[in-house]
């Protein structure tokens, strides 16, 4: 397996008293699908929160190693900066533009990417022109490739539940990052959606990007993951392959109490 991407070491984000992670460690190779794993309340959120630049941690390092050998602390840095840097994520809640069309959700993903500046835009210049249709024909090839090209023009509020996930990762994907960050896609879909998303992920995967998700979905956790980190009460209880956590007695014990 290939060096760390990601590592992240003794991550600590406190709020008052409260320990919502406390000195969790863990590590995401290239190419691989891992996922976060514990009962509601973890802390598994915030720990998501700590990697995109929502929160600065209490303690701890968040270190990115990115493409040419070039290394990133992301502690303190702005979402826009961890996104800049190669990092995107998804959200709990669906958080799409829904009354701007499909095409042009993703498009606002190409932002970070983006080089012309106001002037260009006002004056449409030549090569403000160009990079638009480069932005245009990107958009749309990452519509393809989650799925919904039929629905290029249509508005968003009006896609399904499940394609309105797909849009929130395909618009994370106009970022073009190597590491891809998902809160819970597969909540609220139902089983033919989880279907689809299963081969998703496993398609984005196979297109050299590493993948850290939370999800609830034990089914699509253990088909999909090539290795599984767990949290409990804001602390790391177990790592290992899906088949190692399964058999984890503290995994068992905080999914189902002292008595199982």
């Amino acid at each position: 397996m290939s060096t760390p991407i990601l590592d992240v070491t003794g991550l600590s984000m406190h709020f008052g008293g409260i320990r919502a992670v406390d000195q969790v460690d863990l590590d995401i190779k290239s190419g691989e699908i891992v996922a976060l794993i514990g009962p509601n309340g973890a802390g598994k959120t915030t720990f998501f929160n700590c990697l995109t630049g929502i929160y600065n941690p209490t303690a701890g390092e968040i270190v990115l190693h990115g493409p040419g050998g070039k290394h990133h602390r992301l502690n303190g840095l702005k979402p826009n900066k961890v996104t800049e840097k190669g990092v995107a994520r998804t959200f709990q809640n669906i958080r799409l533009f829904q009354n701007m069309t499909v095409l042009e959700n993703v498009m606002i993903g190409r932002h970070c990417r983006t080089r012309s500046f106001i002037a260009g835009a006002i004056f449409r210049t030549r090569h403000n022109r160009r990079e638009e249709r480069q932005i245009i024909d990107h958009s749309y090839a990452i519509l393809r490739k989650v799925g919904l090209e039929k629905s290029v023009n249509e508005l968003a509020k009006n896609l399904s539940y499940g394609e309105q996930r797909r849009l929130e990762i395909g618009r994370a994907l106009a970022t073009e990052p190597f590491l891809l960050l998902l809160d819970e896609p597969a909540a609220g879909m139902n089983p033919q959606e989880t279907r689809e998303l299963d081969g998703l992920i496993s398609r984005i995967r196979d297109d050299g990007l590493a993948i850290l998700l939370i999800e609830h979905d034990m089914k699509l956790v253990m088909s999909i993951s090539d290795r599984i980190f767990v949290m409990d009460y804001g602390k790391g209880i177990a790592q290992g392959s899906p088949a190692e956590v399964r058999a984890n007695p503290a995994v068992v014990k905080a999914y189902l109490g002292e008595e199982a």
